[in-house]
C-alpha cells in the first residue's frame, strides 16, 4: 500500500491517537461466515456489498475488482479490507488459499464503515501484524467442509475476527492511508456531533432542522456544510445509517415490525419500500436469507 507522512503537532497527534483508540476499543463483530477457499487460476470469488469483509492470502496471488483497485495485487500474507458498501470480485493468479471474512459490526461500531475506504489493502500484514496474522491460518473452516462446533467456538471465533479486523484496520492507518483528521467522520467537530447524534439515535425523527441545532448552525449553513463534506443530503445519510441498523437487527432475529418501530418508521410499508430501494430486497426476504446462512 502506498503510503503517505504526515507531519502532525504533538498534540494534534495525541488527538488523533485517543480517538483510534476508542475507535478500535468499540469494535465488535458477528460473523456472517468464515472460509477458506482453494482456488485455481481464474477461479473468481464475489464479495457481499452489505457486509464488511477481509479477505487475508495465506498462499499465491489474488487480483481485484473493486471501487479504486481494479487489477491491484493481493499476495501471500496481504489483506484486503472492504467497508461493504459496494460489490467486487477477486480472481487467483495460480492457485490461491484465501481466508474470506463477512462481518457485521454490532453497538458501538456500527458507524465503522462510514469511515472507512470503499476497499483497502494492506500489504505484508503478516509483517505488521505478526500476532494477529498467526491466528489467520487457523481461523475459519474450509468452504466445502461441515461446520463442527464446541462449546464457546462461536465467541472464540468472533473475538479472534474482531482483533483481525482491528489489526487490519491499525496496520491502515499506521501506514498513512488515513485521511487527514480520520478517524473523525467529518474532519470538523461540529459535523462529527451530528454524525455521532444519527447513529446513537436512528430511529430519532431528524429533520435538517433538528440535526442543525445539533451541530449549532443554521439551517442552510448546515445544509450545505453536510453535503459538501459527505457528498448527499442529510437525509439521504439518515436512511443509510437506519438501513445499517435494520440489517443489524433483521440479523439478530427481530421480526419487520419490530425493526420498523425501532427505526421511527409510520409503517411497516414504508419501511419495507425504503430497505429495497437501499438494499435490493425486502426485509423479510434479507431477513431468511441471512437468518439461514448463519444457522
Amino acid at each position: 500500500m502506498e503510503s503517505t507522512a504526515h507531519t502532525l503537532s504533538r498534540p494534534h497527534a495525541v488527538a488523533a491517537e485517543d480517538a483510534l483508540e476508542r475507535l478500535l476499543a468499540a469494535v465488535d463483530v458477528r460473523i456472517r461466515r468464515q472460509l477458506r477457499f482453494r482456488l485455481a487460476d481464474g477461479d473468481l470469488l464475489s464479495l457481499d456489498p452489505g457486509a464488511l469483509t477481509y479477505a487475508y492470502v495465506l498462499s499465491g496471488e489474488l487480483r481485484t475488482r473493486l471501487s479504486g483497485h481494479d487489477d491491484t495485487p493481493v499476495a501471500a500474507g496481504d489483506i484486503l479490507l472492504t467497508s461493504g458498501r459496494a460489490p467486487g470480485t477477486l480472481t487467483a493468479r495460480g492457485p490461491v488459499t484465501v481466508l474470506l471474512a463477512e462481518l457485521d459490526l454490532v453497538d458501538d461500531a456500527t458507524h465503522l464503515p462510514a469511515l472507512l475506504p470503499d476497499a483497502a489493502v494492506v500489504h505484508a500484514f503478516a509483517d505488521l501484524e505478526p500476532a494477529a496474522a498467526a491466528m489467520l491460518p487457523h481461523m475459519g473452516v474450509e468452504a466445502n467442509e461441515e461446520l463442527i462446533t464446541r462449546g464457546g467456538d462461536f465467541v472464540v471465533c468472533r473475538m479472534m475476527a474482531a482483533t483481525v479486523l482491528i489489526s487490519a484496520i491499525r496496520a491502515w492507518a499506521a501506514a498513512g492511508c488515513a485521511p487527514d483528521g480520520w478517524p473523525s467522520a467529518a474532519g470538523d467537530p461540529f459535523l462529527d456531533r451530528v454524525v455521532a447524534a444519527i447513529h446513537a439515535e436512528p430511529g430519532r425523527e431528524w429533520t435538517v432542522e433538528a440535526l442543525a441545532a445539533v451541530g449549532a448552525m443554521s439551517r442552510s449553513v448546515f445544509a450545505e456544510r453536510f453535503r459538501r463534506r459527505f457528498g448527499r443530503s442529510p437525509a439521504g445519510y439518515v436512511t443509510s445509517v437506519r438501513m445499517q441498523a435494520a440489517q443489524d437487527l433483521l440479523s439478530r432475529g427481530l421480526g419487520v415490525s419490530t425493526v420498523s418501530r425501532e427505526l421511527g418508521y409510520a409503517s411497516d410499508e414504508g419501511f419495507s419500500r425504503a430497505f429495497r430501494r437501499s438494499v435490493g430486497t425486502t426485509p423479510s426476504a434479507w431477513r431468511s436469507t441471512h437468518l439461514l446462512a448463519s444457522a
